[in-house]
């Protein structure tokens, strides 16, 4: 008598748009069956409810969060396996605990520092009001941008997306400052970067752009205060996470006028539509979480992701987080 073996059900989350399966050969894929969500799915409840038969897992990261909660409700649940290295949306010490192995792929990042500097430009050109006044209006050059040479950025996070801005900004011949809670000097100089204080950065600054992690630390960071002293003809940029900045002083500066105005790819609640108060503010360039999202970077996760499947289902895991 032969004994059949069950394949493994794999379910691949968030595939907004149902692109996945565009970024690596999912169809001659043999060792499991493979189910695609392309609605995101907010209650924890529902969550159980669709997953509880699935035997692993594949996140985008900053999609759908896997607390303690959720993966101690997952009775079949093995593996998961994230884009990028790292993902803080996992519990990971639960994963261990539960005995789900959580893996990685690899992420290049450079997409994330590439949009803050066309979010950067977008603004001190005044690039979106002036193409929705030609288009609706007709109207020629009725505002005036900025150049970036000679104006100073300030980076919140030398690290490396950070530092990829700052290059960028170096080479259009922009000053480039730095501050963060752990940076050192020493860095700074490695980078062709000036050191300074926090509040110094946001007085000094005519672009703030954020590259922290998102932690307890982090968490509301940057205040009223900091935004008034960035003043009135000065622009923050945030690529990072939406919960690194208060967003009540963010209402408040842009409301009054304490600043420029702000753009941001990220929301404490996402996906984001025109409903959130910063997607529709006529001061905010808001664009939807696109840090990441480009072609070559999709082609890794997507790719990275079905080799870790089909690693962990050789019985030799690869990239294992945990």
């Amino acid at each position: 008598m032969t004994t059949v073996t069950k394949k493994p059900r794999i379910a691949i989350l968030d595939d907004y748009y149902d692109r996945a399966q565009s970024y690596a050969d999912w169809q001659n894929c043999d060792i499991a069956d493979f189910v695609f969500f392309n609605q995101a799915i907010a209650d924890e409840a529902e969550l159980v409810s669709v997953l509880s038969e699935f035997n692993a897992i594949g996140l985008m990261r900053e999609r759908t969060p896997f607390p303690a909660s959720l993966i101690n409700q997952l009775p079949n649940l093995e593996l998961l396996i994230t884009s990028g290295k790292k993902n803080a949306s996992i519990d990971v010490k639960a994963a261990n605990a539960a005995g789900v192995t959580v893996c990685g792929t690899e992420s290049p990042g450079h997409a994330t520092a590439e949009l803050a500097l066309l979010l950067m430009m977008t603004l001190s050109r005044k690039l979106i009001p002036l193409v929705n006044e030609l288009k609706d209006n007709g109207a020629w050059q009725p505002e005036m941008g900025r150049d970036l040479r000679g104006r100073t950025l300030g980076v919140l996070g030398l690290g490396r997306l950070g530092s990829q801005l700052a290059g960028f900004a170096q080479a259009l011949g922009m000053n480039v400052i730095a501050w963060s809670e752990n940076l050192q000097q020493e860095q700074c100089e490695e980078k062709q970067v000036r050191y300074v204080s926090r509040d110094e950065l946001f007085q000094q600054a005519d672009f703030v752009s954020v590259h922290l992690r998102h932690s307890d630390r982090s968490h509301h960071m940057i205040t009223l205060n900091d935004l008034k002293n960035l003043g009135p003809d000065s622009y923050i940029i945030n690529t990072s996470r939406a919960e690194i900045i208060d967003p009540a002083a963010l209402k408040t500066a842009l409301d009054e006028n304490l600043i420029a105005g702000a753009a941001t790819d990220v929301y404490e609640i996402e996906p984001a539509d025109n409903s959130d108060f910063f997607v529709s503010h006529p001061r905010v360039l808001a664009t939807p979480h696109i840090g990441y999202c480009t072609v070559e970077t999709f082609e890794i996760f997507y790719r990275q992701m079905l080799e870790g499947f089909v690693a962990y289902y050789s019985d030799e895991p690869i990239r294992v987080i945990n």
